[in-house]
């Protein structure tokens, strides 16, 4: 499960989904399968026809690519402003597949419990079921109307006394997808900052992992040990 929203002339999708759901695809190169709950409509995208901006720390992605004659819907949730936060005790609701009802479309509802800015999160008193990750996160009110928030992307259970209680879901909020659609602006300019992003991974890793250099041992004279006269 995952939010689509466009560009602004629409030629270019961009889809919101969590890091680990789409990070096997990522690393092997292999099609990305994206259906239309509605009318069943099947699309695969290769490799090379997507872009993916994994953003690992925080558990988010972005896939951007090419609008294809595929049924998306003309007119879209919209992103939850960047600069803003849900208030504590907020009530949120977000989608999903469950793992064991996997063609099933299901809602869900909790309270925001928590913000942790470090990692760009909330956590949310509500359980997010196997299967639900990249769901969209929507919050309401009256004078905006609905908006998404973050996507669901783990759910901590409570396993402190030994049995496995009710616990907490973590939804990464709309940040990462900000910075994307901020700063690419077209599909040659997203291949071009995917490469430029993998050429300094790539030399960052490198340098992380080079051994240092071993000088040379400079060998030591050897001397001659005096013989004792009798």
């Amino acid at each position: 499960m995952c939010q689509v929203y466009y560009y602004q002339d629409k030629t270019i999708i961009g889809i919101a989904t969590a890091a680990h759901v789409v990070d096997h695809a990522e690393e092997w190169q292999e099609p990305i399968r994206i259906k239309n709950h509605k009318s069943e409509e099947v699309i695969f995208l290769k490799e090379s026809q997507r872009i993916i901006y994994p953003k690992y720390q925080n558990d988010s992605a972005v896939i951007l690519f090419q609008k294809p004659k595929f049924d998306f819907p003309e007119k879209l949730i919209p992103l939850f402003p960047s600069d803003q936060r849900i208030g504590l005790g907020c009530e949120v609701g977000w989608l999903g597949f469950p793992a064991f009802e996997a063609q099933t479309l299901c809602f869900f509802t909790g309270s925001i419990s928590a913000r942790q800015e470090p990692r760009k999160a909330y956590l949310i008193d509500g359980v997010a079921i196997n299967g639900v990750s990249g769901g969209p996160v929507i919050y309401s009110t009256d004078a905006e109307g609905p908006c998404i928030v973050g996507v669901m992307t783990a759910y901590q259970a409570n396993r402190r006394g030994g049995d496995v209680l009710p616990g907490l879901s973590i939804a990464q909020d709309v940040s990462h997808f900000h910075e994307i659609i901020q700063t690419v602006k077209s599909i040659d300019d997203a291949k071009r900052m995917k490469q430029e992003t993998e050429t300094k991974i790539e030399t960052t890793s490198k340098a992380e992992v080079a051994p240092e250099p071993i000088a040379p041992k400079t060998p030591t004279p050897k001397t001659k040990r005096k013989s004792k006269s009798n």
